[in-house]
């Protein structure tokens, strides 16, 4: 292990036998160490229950180190695979200890959002209304998983200085800080990283967040320094790789952001290639395909998190006076594209407040649900067939020329 160790605490921990009021002034050298390497798995061990308590599903100590997967980003990056993800040639993700002065180990905290809802796999054909629908990832149905993870890992902090009392530094992540979350989470002993590049767990499959607590606290690995983390096994399966429609995986382990559809409907900003359109079928916020045909989530447990939950809401009122016997709600659960087209901005800000889709901001949401509305199969004969039309000659007009491209595209394709 590269991090030094510190000498024994100068603040007693809350309770048990090895406070230094406790130890005869006499004792050994080696037995200090060994009080000090007792109270490090005594603090460990806390920290992974009470992160328990607080909702997480695992939780898991590692390092503040450099490890192997950390040095293969800069030859990722040199091959263009970030496209327009600038953030992800931060210096400092390639070093933990760069990231905060005096780290010393890092907590990592994982949350399970998998929902008793149908998979993206095993819903291509429109719901009993027969209009075209979407799919929006099922890590956004619910509430903004950073201030949901973000709430707890600050409870953890909190619990924790109650604790320790010495003082410390810490810093939580999620999705937010020059991290790689999955590898820390490998070498905390929560997974392996499969070959669609996700943390996957044994138990649990992938359908999970994580969270991270930088901490100058010297805190004893949950893998021992004689253990390895948990293997890979994945095996000779290449269901994730051989399922993903624009053919974004390299190599196994490698992916090319600039094809996965999660990359072009949220962080690509400019128009979607148009060899990538069709491949994308009607994905419209993220893209769950390599993660639904994983062997490892067929039975991953439920979370509990009403958090989680696809939110739904009223129908508008523009479209109950245009039909007063719909009765119909909207819902992140395969929403109608017609809907996702037409919201404004303003629209957009209102109902993704507190919600990860407003990352991909309004542009973006329209666009992906005019390519999507042009991938549906919608045929002349379909009852939603005339109003989509005009939603997308009045999108062609659109001042935004991404919108517009897009919704002439669409039509190109629907009006046959």
């Amino acid at each position: 292990m590269n991090t030094p160790r510190s000498a024994v605490s100068s603040s007693p921990p809350l309770s048990g036998p090895l406070t230094p009021v406790n130890v005869p002034l006499s004792l050994p050298a080696h037995a200090c160490g060994t009080i000090l390497l007792m109270k490090q798995i005594s603090d460990t061990q806390w920290v992974i229950a009470h992160a328990k308590s607080l909702g997480f599903d695992l939780c898991g100590v590692v390092c503040a180190e450099k490890f192997p997967e950390l040095a293969n980003t800069s030859q990722w990056l040199a091959s263009g695979y970030a496209g327009e993800m600038n953030y992800l040639s931060d210096p400092r993700r390639a070093d933990p200890q760069s990231v905060m002065r005096g780290v010393r180990s890092i907590i990592v905290c994982l949350l399970n959002y998998n929902t008793a809802q149908p998979l993206s796999t095993d819903l291509r054909a429109p719901r009993n209304d027969g209009e075209p629908r979407g799919w929006i990832s099922r890590y956004s149905w619910g509430d903004d998983y950073h201030e949901v993870l973000r709430v707890r890992l600050n409870a953890l902090v909190e619990a924790l200085r109650e604790r320790v009392r010495e003082p410390f530094e810490s810093r939580a992540y999620v999705d937010t800080g020059p991290v790689q979350e999955r590898v820390l989470a490998k070498y905390a002993g929560l997974g392996w990283l499969g070959k669609n590049t996700l943390l996957l767990n044994e138990t649990l499959g992938s359908f999970f967040f994580l969270g991270v607590i930088l901490t100058t606290l010297d805190l004893e690995p949950s893998v021992a320094a004689n253990e390895l983390p948990p293997p890979d096994l994945c095996g000779n399966c290449r269901q994730c790789l051989d399922a993903c429609p624009t053919q974004a995986f390299v190599e196994p382990y490698v992916l090319d952001a600039r094809k996965c559809i999660s990359y072009l409907t949220i962080e690509l900003r400019g128009s979607i290639p148009e060899e990538l359109r069709g491949p994308m079928g009607t994905q419209v916020f993220g893209c769950d395909i390599c993660q639904d045909v994983c062997p490892w989530n067929r039975h991953a447990p439920m979370t509990s998190f009403q958090e989680f939950q696809p939110r739904t809401f009223p129908e508008s009122k523009e479209s109950q006076a245009a039909d007063s016997s719909s009765g119909r709600e909207e819902t992140f659960l395969l929403p109608r594209l017609e809907w996702l087209a037409s919201l404004t901005e303003a629209d957009f800000r209102g109902l993704f407040l507190g919600s990860p889709i407003k990352r991909t901001k309004w542009r973006g949401l329209v666009r992906n649900a005019c390519i999507a509305l042009g991938n549906s199969g919608l045929r002349a004969s379909a009852a939603a067939h005339a109003g989509s039309i005009r939603l997308l000659e009045r999108l062609q007009s659109s001042p935004d020329q991404m919108i517009a491209e897009s919704a002439l595209w669409a039509l190109s394709r629907i009006q046959r």
